[in-house]
C-alpha cells in the first residue's frame, strides 16, 4: 500500500515520491539539501585565553593582544581606528602610496586570513620625519574588531 503524503517540494499530495510515512515533511533524497562538510575553520596563530585580545567581529580569528595596542586615536576609512604594534591572523596586500590625513604614506590593506575582510591597512614607510614612527604599524578599525578574554 502506497500512502499520501504532501509533497513539500510540488505541494500536492503524492504516493510516487519515496518520502517514507515515518518521516512526515521529508524531502525524497533527490530533493533534499546537499550537507556539504565544510572544514573546520582554523586560524595561523592562537593567542593565549589568559590575554585580552582583539578578534575580527565578522569570523572571531584573533587579531591582537592588548598589550600590543600603541594609540584608539587613529581614524580609519570608515571611522575610528587603532593603531598596534604587531598583528596575526592578517594577509597583506601591495603596498601603494596613499595621502592620509597625516601627510603623505606608503600602505598596503591588510584583511582576515580566515574571512578575506579589510580591517585596515599596514604602514610601510612614512615620508614626513614626524610620522616615521608608524613604519611597521598596523591600523584596525574599531567597527571589524570585538574584545575577548577577560574585558570588564
Amino acid at each position: 500500500t502506497t500512502a499520501l503524503l504532501r509533497c513539500f517540494p510540488c505541494e500536492w499530495l503524492c504516493g510516487g515520491c519515496p518520502v517514507p510515512p515515518t518521516a512526515p515533511g521529508a524531502l525524497p533524497p533527490a530533493m533534499a539539501p546537499s550537507r556539504r562538510r565544510l572544514p573546520p575553520r582554523t586560524f595561523h596563530s592562537y593567542l593565549p585565553r589568559s590575554h585580552r585580545t582583539y578578534s575580527c567581529v565578522h569570523c572571531r580569528a584573533h587579531l591582537a593582544r592588548h598589550e600590543e595596542l600603541i594609540s584608539k586615536s587613529f581614524q580609519g576609512s570608515h571611522g575610528r581606528a587603532y593603531l598596534f604594534n604587531s598583528v596575526v591572523n592578517v594577509g597583506c596586500r601591495p603596498a601603494e602610496q596613499r595621502l592620509l590625513l597625516t601627510g603623505l604614506h606608503s600602505v598596503a590593506d591588510i584583511f582576515c586570513q580566515s574571512c578575506h575582510t579589510t580591517l585596515g591597512w599596514k604602514y610601510e614607510e612614512a615620508f614626513e620625519s614626524s610620522q616615521k614612527y608608524k613604519e611597521g604599524k598596523f591600523i584596525i578599525e574599531a567597527s571589524h574588531m570585538v574584545k575577548e578574554n577577560g574585558w570588564d
